[in-house]
């Protein structure tokens, strides 16, 4: 067996998986096809961490301070079944959605008991749902007033106030002209949302803040809500009756101190060997400067990596060795640049406990919510933390 690319380097072990390796006539250049022992990309979501988040971010807050938590978009893509079971029995007993069909969702996972509440309010065709269901509707506008009181008169509900985001909510004028539905609507909740709670200096907490004080006195006998994540972290100021922690369960900024919830391991397909001068995947963008080993890893933009990664500093890691991706993230394959391993592994991650969501979302100039909630549906999902409740699912 001899040293250096482009010579014989005969069979030799990847991890747990032996390359059968091809020559070329004439060239002395190997590909290598594994025997994969990790069939198909695997998503691990640790939900002792989720439980740990949402209680360092619950103790953050008062006794007197409910802590909800935030399921919308299918728990941020983690599974609002899994998750939401998970901090039900750590002791939640109020949880958000965004849509009337997850509330539903989540109802037929949690059973009878936790409140859900439905940030959308009150939309054409969900009264059924709100009723059969038993959902809380956080009430935007004017119409959903109305039509609740039509419709489902006599269940609970919540009314969401504009304090300055101007994205949804009742503006202090149409709350003056609704004070009349008060009594027969009893609130059971005021909530608000802030647009700059990622950034404690800025100005617009302050002026929402206060706005929303202004807004919940009208709304009589209603628990008040402001902070999500970043609520919580600005200080007993924005608590009020009840926080509504969304990201930060799930280990994304701004709670710098969340526990890393996702491990992404991506199966390792080929090794192949790359002179210098030769370029690697679409459109030649990559081109190897000395002699390079590259392993093409089964995941791409398909499966929510997004295809900005590409070039702009992505790494996948086998334990602590970044390995950086070069060329382009096509739909369903990735190739890693692993010259400086000593051992190629059966898979290389690309979330783990170096690298996070946000740290992922920069080098694709988004952030950690795209990422989270862009994680395909290919993936094996592993839960840990819970096994009485949630095990593996494909």
């Amino acid at each position: 067996m001899a040293d250096g690319f482009g010579q014989l380097r005969g069979v030799f072990q990847v991890g747990r998986a032996h390359d059968i390796r091809l020559f070329f006539p004439g060239s002395g250049r190997a590909l290598a096809r594994r025997r994969r022992t990790i069939a198909r990309a695997r998503l691990t979501i640790d939900l002792g961490a989720v439980v740990a988040n949402w209680r360092e971010l619950d103790a953050a807050s008062g006794p007197e301070v409910e802590t909800a938590a935030v399921l919308k978009a299918d728990g941020y893509g983690l599974g609002a079944g899994p998750v939401g079971r998970a901090l039900a029995g750590a002791g939640a007993q109020s949880f958000f959605v965004a849509l009337a069909e997850e509330g539903a969702a989540l109802r037929d996972t949690l059973g009878p008991g936790p409140a859900i509440f439905v940030f959308a309010g009150l939309m054409a065709g969900d009264a059924k749902l709100c009723q059969r269901f038993q959902l809380t509707p956080c009430l935007n506008s004017v119409a959903q007033m109305n039509d609740f009181i039509h419709q489902c008169d006599g269940l609970p509900c919540a009314v969401q106030v504009d304090s300055g985001m101007h994205r949804l909510g009742l503006e202090p004028a149409e709350l003056g002209s609704v004070a009349h539905l008060m009594p027969r609507l009893a609130p059971r909740l005021v909530i608000s949302h802030l647009a700059c709670a990622d950034e404690p200096g800025h100005p617009q907490n302050e002026r929402q803040r206060a706005a929303f004080v202004a807004l919940a006195a009208r709304v009589p006998g209603a628990r008040r809500s402001l902070g999500a994540t970043g609520g919580v972290l600005l200080g007993p100021a924005f608590h009020f009756d009840m926080t509504r922690p969304g990201v930060g369960l799930y280990g994304g900024l701004p709670f710098a101190g969340a526990r890393p919830v996702v491990t992404l391991s991506l199966p390792v397909v080929q090794v192949r060997e790359v002179a210098p001068g030769e370029a690697v995947g679409y459109g030649a963008t990559w081109v190897a400067a000395g002699p390079s080993r590259i392993a093409t890893v089964a995941a791409g933009y398909a499966d929510g990596l997004l295809r900005a990664l590409g070039g702009h500093g992505m790494k996948l890691w086998a334990g602590n060795a970044a390995c950086p991706v070069v060329g382009r993230v096509s739909m369903d394959l990735i190739t890693v640049d692993v010259t400086g391993l000593r051992e190629v592994p059966d898979a290389l991650e690309v979330l783990n406990g170096v690298q996070g969501v946000d740290a992922l979302a920069a080098a694709a100039g988004t952030i950690g919510y795209e990422i989270l909630t862009g994680l395909g549906a290919r993936y094996e999902r592993v839960y840990l933390g819970n096994p009485q409740q949630s095990g593996s699912s494909a």
